[in-house]
């Protein structure tokens, strides 16, 4: 007999919620374990999709409100769910691609509320030390970095390179950079969203280097400087 993973799998890719509640319906065990047994990158969610992910992960990447939903009726856990790479489904639902048809801010954000409803750890590292706010941050996500810093996610908290979120906000550097327009746009958001939550410009990062320090463009120095203290 076929197995059903590679249907879960599509499933979710083509956001057929009735195919998924069948699927669940006969096989509920594979709201829990891997989807898939090779790396692969998906462009319909614009995200890669690594053998140790869960089916919550692939529904997370692609904003997948309904199915995620469903999946976690299912039983799938948030936080027991972290694949090989240490990466929770929160971490996908932070990340983004501001020039993707697959993007989509205000599913982003209702992924990311419907996910800490669930139990999911806001502040929970990757392999590399990132929580979703660092991975939100380096995505230009504004929508999503907004709501993380409202939900409680700790601004501070350092990735293993020894940068915090807000010190990513401000450089010139990440996925999306701030070369163009739309990325430039959500950049200012970000930081304003910092600031507008209280965090200095003055924070510093494992090397001692302060988020103004790290700002490299003017326009960002303007406006952190009648901030730092």
């Amino acid at each position: 007999m076929a197995s059903p993973l590679p249907s879960l799998l599509a499933a979710i890719l083509a956001d057929d919620h009735a195919r998924v509640k069948t699927l669940l319906a006969h096989h509920p065990r594979l709201a829990q374990g891997p989807i898939t047994r090779q790396d692969r990158f998906e462009p319909q969610i614009a995200h890669w999709v690594y053998s140790s992910d869960t089916a919550l992960h692939v529904a997370a990447a692609g904003y997948r409100v309904e199915i995620a939903r469903q999946l976690l009726t299912a039983g799938a856990d948030p936080v027991a769910a972290a694949n090989r790479r240490h990466s929770q489904p929160l971490h996908y639902a932070a990340d983004g691609h501001l020039d993707s048809p697959a993007w989509n801010p205000r599913r982003q954000v209702s992924l990311l509320r419907l996910l800490l409803q669930a139990g999911a750890d806001i502040d929970a590292p990757d392999q590399n030390g990132a929580t979703p706010l660092h991975r939100a941050v380096r995505n230009r996500c504004a929508a999503a970095v907004k709501y993380l810093l409202a939900s409680g996610s700790e601004p501070a908290i350092r990735n293993k390179p020894g940068s915090t979120p807000f010190h990513l906000a401000v450089q010139n550097t990440g996925r999306r950079g701030s070369g163009a327009e739309n990325a430039r746009t959500a950049q200012y958001q970000i930081i304003q969203e910092f600031l507008k939550q209280g965090v200095s410009p003055s924070l510093l990062d494992a090397k001692g280097k302060s988020v103004f320090e790290w700002a490299k463009s003017d326009w960002v120095r303007e406006l952190l400087a009648p901030h730092v203290v």
